[in-house]
């Protein structure tokens, strides 16, 4: 099926949160100030079951996605999630994969491959001890990350795809450092500009560094010659290192906005349905899931959402800089809600 929105864009991917806790404080995600020890997570009962989120990918595939991605929180802290892999991995024609922290990923790397999955993506913002701890804000050692993408790797859940998250005077210094060391592994590194999700990260446009102003710092130690997209509507803009020792790429959401090209949806762990990741509010599938729905009336709600989709939240920030919180005062879902 080639279901389109208001903008002509097909539905082509799913993101799934599995939960919205996490095992770290990330500075530009999950700030401790505010998810500290009395913030109100769901609540288990609350949560969709394994059978139900197979039951929702299936009908999505239907609907023309091709591609599930399991985000969180953190996925990997919610239990027997193999489980629910495995049940994806039953589905033709889905290409199934998990973005990690990577803080538990050498434990279940095995288990994970086993079940089915394809690939993971890690999030690491330094190599740095120091810096990372920092970033991760409960004191995180960076070794454990690189255990688990090492991991990853050696049961073949490669290749790994590598997301820093890039925050100007934060781990900016990073940069190089990051590229030099994935550089001829077989990884994947993706620089993506800090974004203003949510409401609790403190964003200015300050503090992103434009992937421009990355890619150059790369190429000034690291010469890089630029490479055509994987495919339509890929959000990484890709380098190859001239020598032939591996690709990074960069993840522009905020200087080079590219909601023309976005095919995504998300689900959060508790059944609500959304459109954007800049998002204000969301669409209840799992009233529809416990009181009776066939998968037809189901496949229809879905339809009818994206077909009504008209978000460009990112483009209209670009076109109108820094009065973008003026013009378009939104209360957006958190990313730690609905995944990134």
């Amino acid at each position: 099926m080639n279901l389109l929105d208001t903008l002509g864009r097909p539905l082509r991917d799913l993101r799934i949160s599995v939960t919205d806790r996490c095992n770290f404080r990330c500075v530009y995600c999950m700030p401790k100030e505010v998810f500290g020890r009395d913030f109100a997570f769901l609540e288990r009962k609350e949560l969709l079951s394994f059978e139900e989120i197979a039951r929702l990918a299936q009908i999505f595939r239907g609907l023309g996605v091709t591609k599930v991605r399991l985000t969180g929180g953190e996925p990997l802290i919610r239990r027997n999630l193999d489980r629910l892999i495995a049940l994806l991995a039953k589905i033709d024609g889905l290409d199934l994969t998990l973005t990690t922290n990577g803080s538990v990923l050498a434990e279940k790397a095995q288990a994970l491959k086993d079940a089915g999955l394809k690939r993971v993506t890690v999030s690491l913002d330094a190599l740095d001890d120091g810096v990372f701890r920092a970033m991760n804000d409960v004191d995180f050692p960076v070794t454990k990350v690189l255990a688990g993408i090492a991991a990853a790797k050696q049961v073949g859940l490669a290749p790994v795809k590598i997301n820093m998250v890039v925050k100007r005077g934060v781990n900016d210094g990073e940069i190089v450092a990051m590229a030099r060391h994935f550089q001829g592994s077989g990884h994947i590194l993706r620089f993506i500009e800090y974004m203003d999700v949510g409401d609790t990260n403190g964003w200015a446009m300050g503090q992103v560094v434009p992937s421009g102003e990355v890619i150059a710092r790369i190429h000034a130690e690291l010469p890089l010659m630029p490479v055509d997209a994987n495919y339509p509507g890929e959000v990484a803009k890709r380098w190859l290192y001239a020598d032939g020792s591996g690709e990074v790429g960069a993840i522009s959401s905020v200087t080079q906005a590219f909601c023309h090209d976005c095919t995504r949806m998300r689900l959060s762990a508790d059944g609500s349905l959304y459109t954007c990741l800049f998002a204000t509010q969301g669409h209840d599938l799992k009233h529809l899931l416990r009181e009776g729905a066939s998968d037809a009336d189901i496949a229809e709600e879905i339809q009818n959402i994206w077909r009504k989709r008209d978000d460009r939240y990112s483009e209209i920030r670009a076109a109108v800089g820094n009065k973008a919180q003026k013009i378009i005062p939104l209360k957006k879902v958190e990313m730690s809600y609905i995944g990134g």
